[in-house]
């Protein structure tokens, strides 16, 4: 998996196109503030290491909200970062393991409309750590 997280005082999204039957059928547009964004691409590999992928990736989210004192979180699927691809069934598999985990330790998870296009505008914050790309 790869993940690119930034610390947004404000990100907002607003669906754009339907690519995946399986996604949802009408999405809402939303707006957050102080949040943490997570860009992440499920590789073709991380199946068959679920549980370190989805340990690691939720390390990775409580350590920039922790630096940045927010609980609010925002997940985006940004098939970009790699040639390897998980198919879309098993992505979504890895990161629900992660929402839940994630919500019961007190994160307000938001996602953006997996298998759509979405139009997105992104206000990130100047520090250093407010940008974090990993190899997961």
């Amino acid at each position: 998996m790869k993940i690119i997280m930034f610390y947004a005082l404000e990100f907002s999204w607003k669906p754009y196109q339907k690519v995946l039957d399986s996604g949802e059928d009408t999405p809402k547009e939303t707006s957050l503030s102080k949040t943490v964004v997570v860009f992440y691409q499920v590789e073709a590999e991380d199946p068959a290491r679920e549980k370190k992928v989805v340990e690691k990736l939720i390390k990775n989210i409580k350590w920039l909200a922790r630096k940045f004192d927010t609980k609010a979180v925002v997940l985006h699927s940004f098939n970009h970062l790699s040639s390897s691809k998980a198919s879309p069934e098993e992505s979504y598999a890895i990161i629900e393991k992660a929402k839940e985990k994630l919500k019961r330790t007190g994160f307000n998870i938001y996602e953006t409309p997996f298998g759509w296009l979405n139009e997105w505008k992104m206000h990130v914050a100047g520090e250093s750590l407010a940008k974090v790309f990993k190899e997961i």
